[in-house]
């Protein structure tokens, strides 16, 4: 995840950052919950400031907001913005891919299998995680276009806020290993269409089970 530093920070800011972001997308902090500057510097083990430029850090991503009386918290998405958000990954992705159908080496396409042969041996949900990020960077950076690639990760900083990877659902880690192989198989082929339509449909699928998932919790 891109760490854009500014003057005056620091290392250890740095690190606070990455500490935090890492637990809101496990959800050990969720949407809602009180960023408290003296709590978090004691579970990072870190002093107050730089848990502070990491606050900051997460309100210039639009991961952190301010609540009159109750500080810094982690933002909530409603339905509307998940969606909204999902609809324009699906646009971008989809456009990577199809970019990546005429742009790609063989080295990435074989390295596309291969992290998703990974996927398939994959023991634990935090190695499925890694696994499926992977892929998608791969791709995206086999696209060969520099601005798709700050917008697609400005979109998946802000999904962060949803917390677990839908990988973690019940059957959803076999059907994107499937997906994937649709969008491989659309790559080698040098059919950007296909790949753009594989891409965007594993993307939908990907919405819809976040969806399941928040109505679930929501029931819950």
């Amino acid at each position: 995840m891109a760490y854009e530093k500014r003057q005056g920070e620091t290392r250890q800011g740095r690190d606070a950052y990455y500490s935090l972001i890492d637990a809101i997308r496990t959800g050990t902090l969720k949407p809602g919950d009180r960023l408290i500057e003296t709590d978090l510097a004691t579970r990072l083990g870190l002093s107050r400031t730089p848990v502070r430029e990491a606050i900051r850090q997460l309100e210039s991503d639009g991961l952190v907001t301010h609540i009159p009386r109750a500080g810094a918290v982690v933002r909530k998405l409603d339905y509307a913005e998940i969606s909204e958000l999902y609809e324009m990954r699906a646009v971008l992705e989809g456009t990577a891919a199809r970019f990546a159908a005429r742009a790609a080496s063989e080295i990435e396409l074989s390295e596309l299998g291969a992290i998703n042969s990974d996927m398939k041996a994959a023991q634990t949900g935090q190695d499925l995680y890694e696994a499926n990020r992977q892929f998608h960077s791969v791709l995206l950076n086999a696209a060969r276009n520099r601005y798709l690639v700050k917008s697609v990760e400005a979109l998946q900083k802000t999904l962060l806020i949803l917390g677990p990877s839908t990988m973690e659902e019940a059957d959803r880690a076999a059907e994107a290993i499937v997906e994937h192989d649709r969008i491989i198989a659309a790559l080698r082929a040098r059919d950007g269409e296909a790949a753009e339509a594989a891409m965007r449909s594993h993307i939908e699928a990907a919405h819809r089970v976040r969806l399941r998932q928040l109505r679930m919790d929501a029931a819950a």
